[in-house]
């Protein structure tokens, strides 16, 4: 899958004015790549990737999976199409506490209607690629930071994605931890086909991204392109 942002602008209401995040922003990621967006904060990353995810619809301009135009699609036919091509992953985990690790992922399953037995195969299927199998069975108070970022990654496989989107994946955890879940999201796309594109303000991220953008002031450049 190929995402494309075309000539993206994004205001918000800013008093009597508006506020601009996104300014004529393009961007272009491809199916076993990893793209990193990189910038301050205030920068525009985080409105980057809300229309990205469609959560956000632009003022103007494009946002194309596979070329299709998804900008002006209904709010039930976006909500359709993250629910069927889009994982999200979020800065913070959000892990239900009574939930252990296997039953966060079998909650996203349950949401979409999915068939459990299959989904409890791919549940498990998903924990062990993200080395917690020995750990299905805990709840997130006996994980560790780096596993729960893990589970969280895993929840965001449970809808079989051809788009990962994730904000600031290490920003909780230490060094250590973080260089693990950076590797395993590389390991990920590259073995699963994915379109990946991972906000972030730590340049030593970029060092796993086959292409890298800045953007500062809501206007992007690109940076490295492998």
């Amino acid at each position: 899958m190929t995402l494309q942002l075309d000539d993206v602008t994004l205001t918000y209401p800013d008093g009597d004015q508006r506020l601009t995040a996104l300014d004529h922003v393009s961007l272009t990621a491809e199916r076993g790549t990893l793209t990193a967006v990189v910038g301050p904060s205030g920068s525009g990353k985080s409105s980057l990737l809300a229309v990205a995810a469609t959560l956000i619809a632009p003022d103007s301009g494009r946002v194309l999976l596979d070329g299709r135009d998804l900008a002006g699609l209904r709010p039930a036919d976006t909500a359709a199409v993250r629910r069927q091509q889009i994982g999200i992953i979020f800065q913070s985990s959000n892990l239900l506490a009574s939930l252990t690790a296997r039953d966060q992922l079998l909650v996203v399953a349950h949401m979409a209607g999915d068939d459990m037995s299959v989904a409890s195969e791919r549940a498990d299927e998903l924990l062990d690629a993200v080395a917690l199998a020995a750990q299905r069975d805990r709840r997130p108070h006996q994980l560790s930071g780096g596993q729960r970022q893990r589970v969280t990654i895993a929840r965001g496989l449970m809808n079989q994605p051809s788009l990962l989107l994730v904000d600031e994946p290490t920003s909780a955890l230490d060094s250590q931890r973080g260089v693990e879940v950076l590797s395993l999201l590389r390991r990920l796309t590259t073995d699963r086909g994915l379109t990946t594109v991972m906000v972030t303000h730590n340049q030593e991220h970029l060092q796993s991204a086959d292409r890298v953008t800045e953007i500062v002031d809501g206007r992007t450049r690109q940076l490295v392109s492998s």
